[in-house]
């Protein structure tokens, strides 16, 4: 199994996963034209992809779902309120999800699943992803609200993490944003911060992870320098300082990674 971050921020995110032969988005917020071409960059066949999990409804995740869906023949699936709405209904297959229960991505009981797990969020709901395939598991955590021990039960021992640094506390209180919207993101149901992330990881790093990719980083809130001192200081804690971090960038496709 290997992931590839297609973008990752408030202007859209979509992270590849290809399982075998299989391909799978996980998220598809960016412009239909922007992902196609980042497609392309991955080197995505045409009907190359196979299914597009979506985590929330939202248009950074969900914007361009239903379009990618009907040019690849994809299936989505996606939480059950989202299967009327705009962004997926042009899917030609879709698939509610059973939050915490694991799903099938192909035939044979012993195949790669996905068990999508229900966050704090001001759009119910929005899951993490968990994908597990030949004994290795990918967990991709974003629109976070707070730290949460059960959700953490739920996604440890991942060998690849996508985990959401989105701001810095003292950057949002003196930033640019209007007070509502500060007050938003800072919620119980907006995003993690930098601190609030480094919390989560503490809960769900361990000896298994070998790459930590910090996503969904504010352009006006946030530095990656910021995001990756919070994460290397957790990991240094736990004595996992050999794991390998990266950022995920909003305008450009990052790396292959084997999971």
């Amino acid at each position: 199994m290997h992931c590839q971050v297609l973008g990752s921020g408030s202007r859209g995110n979509a992270t590849l996963v290809r399982i075998g032969e299989r391909c799978l988005l996980v998220d598809a917020g960016l412009p239909p034209r922007h992902l196609t071409e980042r497609l392309r960059l991955a080197g995505v066949p045409f009907r190359g992809i196979d299914h597009i999990l979506v985590s929330h409804a939202h248009l950074d995740h969900a914007r361009s779902a239903g379009v990618i869906a009907r040019r690849h023949a994809a299936t989505v699936h996606c939480p059950a309120a989202m299967l009327d709405q705009r962004s997926v209904r042009r899917a030609p297959r879709q698939v509610a999800l059973h939050i915490a229960s694991p799903r099938p991505l192909g035939p044979g009981a012993a195949g790669p699943t996905y068990t999508p797990i229900e966050l704090p969020h001001d759009c119910a709901p929005t899951v993490a992803y968990r994908i597990e395939a030949g004994g290795r598991r990918l967990v991709i955590l974003t629109d976070m609200g707070r730290p949460d021990e059960t959700v953490a039960r739920q996604l440890r021992g991942a060998h690849v993490l996508l985990l959401e640094f989105n701001h810095d506390a003292h950057m949002l209180a003196t930033g640019p944003y209007a007070p509502n919207l500060r007050a938003r993101i800072a919620g119980d149901r907006g995003h993690l911060s930098n601190e609030q992330a480094a919390a989560m990881l503490r809960r769900l790093a361990g000896p298994e992870l070998h790459t930590l990719i910090l996503g969904h980083l504010s352009a006006h809130n946030n530095t990656p320098e910021l995001a990756q001192e919070a994460a290397r200081e957790v990991l240094g804690d736990l004595g996992l300082s050999q794991v390998r971090i990266l950022v995920a960038q909003q305008h450009s496709i990052g790396p292959s990674i084997e999971v």
